[in-house]
């Protein structure tokens, strides 16, 4: 598989089969990722691997919180900046209407909408959860340098015949992640990705997001004869 069919191909997959994925698997796929590049080969990322019934209790933990947590656990980082900006507050903003038109949630349809994003912390049922840690004292270079780590990883789970979905949602509760993770004091919860075979049956994995022309994000200098 070519690298751009990868990128072509890859979403952020929201429901997955009940398919297992190896413990071989998992291993090959962050021996492909560890391949990306890091200022200073820093490699700043560090990952905790679940399945089975130790994923399972932490969904389970998660579950038994929800209702007197509907807002999970104060966040170590903001997702988001407050106040989002054009033009990304209007990007964000269709990304969200996109993704509920393919189920059929209608915007007024709050508890439609709830149910469908607490299903980020079951991982869409993906049978493979990841917990992409960093340390507190990195900076924006090392989380930029984490971003093409989990980047690589998602690309190779592609040609692996797999399937991933990044959720920063999980930054939400890393007080309870980290009762199982048991991580180091100095670690952070960046994000978790689900890892599994794709659900092609399933509305929400029909939703393919925009991207803007080139010509948007880019300026072009010295390309007048070419």
């Amino acid at each position: 598989m070519k690298v751009s069919d990868a990128a072509n191909s890859r979403i952020s997959c929201r429901a997955f089969t009940n398919q297992p994925v190896s413990l071989k698997q998992v291993k090959e796929l962050l021996n492909i990722a560890k391949q990306a590049p890091s200022g200073g080969n820093l490699q700043p990322w560090e990952v905790f691997a679940f399945t089975g019934k130790k994923l399972q209790a932490i969904i389970t933990d998660i579950e038994g919180q929800l209702s007197e947590k509907p807002m999970g656990e104060k966040g170590e980082y903001d997702v988001y900046p407050p106040s989002l900006w054009e033009p990304y507050r209007s990007r964000r903003y269709k990304n969200g209407e996109d993704l509920y038109a393919c189920i059929n949630v209608e915007r007024e349809d709050k508890v439609g909408r709830r149910n469908q994003f607490v299903r980020n912390f079951k991982f869409f049922d993906a049978p493979v959860g990841l917990f992409i840690y960093l340390d507190k004292g990195m900076g924006p270079p090392q989380w930029s340098d984490v971003g093409m780590f989990i980047q690589t990883l998602m690309l190779y789970a592609v040609e692996m015949g797999l399937h991933t979905c990044a959720q920063e949602a999980w930054a939400m509760w890393h007080s309870t992640v980290a009762k199982h993770v048991k991580p180091a004091e100095n670690l952070m919860l960046f994000c978790g990705v689900g890892v599994g075979y794709m659900d092609h049956s399933a509305p929400i994995n029909s939703l393919r997001t925009d991207r803007v022309e080139v010509e948007e994000f880019t300026k072009f200098y010295g390309f007048e004869n070419n």
